[in-house]
């Protein structure tokens, strides 16, 4: 673990760091808080959205106090593989930044858009490894972070004790972006998308060793109608007698002014699940 610089936040520490990721075949950058005290810190994981770097949650989502006064560390990694060889798309939905979280299967992206195997296995290794963090962790995201945040934690029920979400892409088998970025990466056979489709996921039964899913949307978010569509979330936990807590937040849109000002009840919800 290479760390590049850190400041004092929050009585705690803030570090940017990299590391060379096996499953992505790069070096990936991340930054970590450590709040104050003697760790070893439970953990959460946040997950960004589209166009997004390690940089748009640490900067601008203000989670650190609230992570502080809980005694909870925040990992949050870039969305995607990036640098010299690694493929890209000239658009803002596909390739480096939009990841979706995903092991790609098809050329010319599976060489490195090995997300999924990043984040439950090269991520939590290396931190875990570098910093005083104890192996109790949740996870949480926005937009297409949210659909990842909300399709690993299923998959991998064992490795998170909770999980939340900011606007999640809630069923990319039934959007445009995620039916882009899904023929791109994964095919056109459209049953392979199904293992990555929260919706469907969470309809199958998937949470059930989740007591509660907290899910923030904004009702002004210009991308709720097209490509959010929390009501399949909302269908899918009631088919599959899951709680789930959907709140539709008023007049806020989908950037992290509306992140920022529900964060820390976010971070709440996490600790009372890691503590």
């Amino acid at each position: 673990m290479q760390i590049a610089k850190t400041h004092r936040v929050a009585g705690g520490e803030l570090c940017y760091a990299a590391h060379e990721s096996v499953a992505t075949g790069t070096q990936m950058r991340l930054s970590v808080f450590l709040p104050g005290g003697k760790g070893p810190f439970p953990y959460a994981i946040w997950l960004s959205g589209l166009t997004c770097t390690e940089d748009n949650f640490t900067t601008k989502a203000g989670a650190y106090a609230a992570a502080a006064k809980h005694s909870v560390a925040i990992v949050a990694p870039d969305t995607s593989p990036r640098g010299e060889g690694v493929a890209d798309d000239p658009a803002y939905d596909l390739g480096q930044g939009a990841s979706f979280y995903l092991n790609a299967t098809q050329p010319p992206w599976a060489p490195n858009f090995r997300m999924e195997s990043y984040v439950v296995g090269d991520l939590i290794a290396a931190v875990e490894a570098a910093f005083p963090l104890a192996p109790r962790r949740s996870i949480f995201g926005h937009s297409m972070g949210g659909h990842g945040a909300l399709t690993l934690a299923m998959k991998h029920p064992r490795l998170f004790k909770s999980v939340s979400a900011f606007s999640p892409i809630s069923s990319p088998t039934r959007c445009p972006w995620g039916e882009k970025a899904f023929r791109a990466y994964l095919g056109a056979d459209r049953d392979t998308w199904r293992d990555h489709d929260a919706a469907l996921l969470l309809e199958s039964g998937k949470a059930a060793s989740f007591d509660d899913i907290l899910i923030d949307q904004g009702t002004a978010d210009s991308f709720l109608a097209n490509e959010l569509k929390p009501e399949l979330l909302e269908d899918a936990a009631e088919k599959a007698g899951q709680k789930m807590t959907l709140r539709l937040q008023q007049g806020y849109d989908h950037s992290y002014f509306f992140i920022a000002t529900f964060v820390s009840e976010h971070v709440a919800f996490h600790a009372a699940r890691l503590a």
